[in-house]
């Protein structure tokens, strides 16, 4: 047995949520020459996710088991996203690091909330501190974004303007938004996002008004909803759902779907809605959950 002065310290276990995102609303201006869209969006985090947890190795083993409600098929090899981002974020440090990644995945796959971008955000999140490493924001900005367009978004996790392909990020704050009772939902479809891109008209029907929520509510949009309807004609009942329920401020899709959202007056009426749509379309994903105040 080791001398208590020489033994070495347990291994910490770090976990991180990967808050799931919502498009409050998604404007989509123009196809970019290099292939991407060109976003104009308002972000919010709900309190809930995903969840990672990991510990430190001392080799350089990434190591990733994945269970929870939507874990099952998922790949846990060097194509998942969290593989992915803790890889990366290896080679920009350039020293030995490993670790034993757990993913509780609790989202829906393809489901318009951020997914294995909120996922790919949060291992960096635990890695920086599990590691104990500091790279510049800029250098953290780009690596988020060679993982995907969302990730640095969902690196944040906060309310931000998002422009570009998602690499123009701005701190939006929203009276009344923070803390809003909100109630995601699907109807266990998933839906990938390029054909929803695909079936975009390609009609810029102009730029986003961020100035409240208000404004976000009778003017705001998604104009991925059409497409993603046509693929999906379920999204249209879903959202016929949630737009009929009392207390609601906003039901809209959020990404490219096929989750939905409804932002409620009041936890009451958020939970009534959740309990009414687990009675008449149980099969139907629900998480009644809060809009992330940071």
């Amino acid at each position: 047995m080791p001398h208590p002065d020489t033994a070495e310290p347990a291994t910490a276990l770090l976990t991180e949520t990967a808050f799931a995102k919502i498009n409050i609303a998604l404007h989509v201006r123009a196809r970019r020459a290099d292939g991407y869209h060109e976003l104009d969006s308002l972000f919010a985090f709900a309190e809930h996710g995903d969840v990672l947890r990991g510990v430190a190795r001392g080799d350089d083993v990434i190591a990733l088991t994945i269970d929870g409600p939507f874990g099952a098929g998922l790949d846990a090899g060097e194509g998942n996203l969290v593989v992915r981002a803790a890889r990366a974020l290896a080679a920009w440090d350039g020293g030995i690091r490993g670790a034993d990644l757990h993913l509780t995945k609790n989202l829906p796959v393809a489901s318009g909330i951020g997914g294995g971008s909120a996922d790919a955000a949060a291992a960096l999140r635990l890695l920086i501190r599990l590691w104990d490493i500091a790279p510049a924001p800029d250098a953290l900005h780009d690596l988020a974004l060679a993982l995907g367009s969302d990730v640095p978004a969902c690196l944040a996790s906060a309310t931000l303007r998002v422009g570009g392909r998602g690499d123009q990020l701005a701190p939006a704050a929203i009276d009344g938004l923070a803390g809003a009772p909100i109630l995601l939902v699907n109807p266990r479809i998933p839906v990938a996002t390029g054909p929803v891109f695909a079936q975009w008209d390609g009609q810029d029907r102009g730029a986003l008004d961020a100035s409240s929520l208000k404004a976000l509510v009778a003017r705001g949009r998604n104009d991925l909803e059409p497409p993603a309807m046509r693929l999906a004609p379920m999204i249209g009942d879903v959202l016929a759902q949630l737009r009929g329920r009392a207390g609601v401020r906003l039901a809209r899709m959020s990404g490219s779907g096929a989750t939905c959202f409804a932002l409620f007056d009041d936890d009451a009426g958020r939970d009534a809605a959740g309990r009414a749509l687990a009675a008449t379309h149980p099969h139907w994903w629900t998480m009644a959950t809060r809009i992330r105040d940071l």
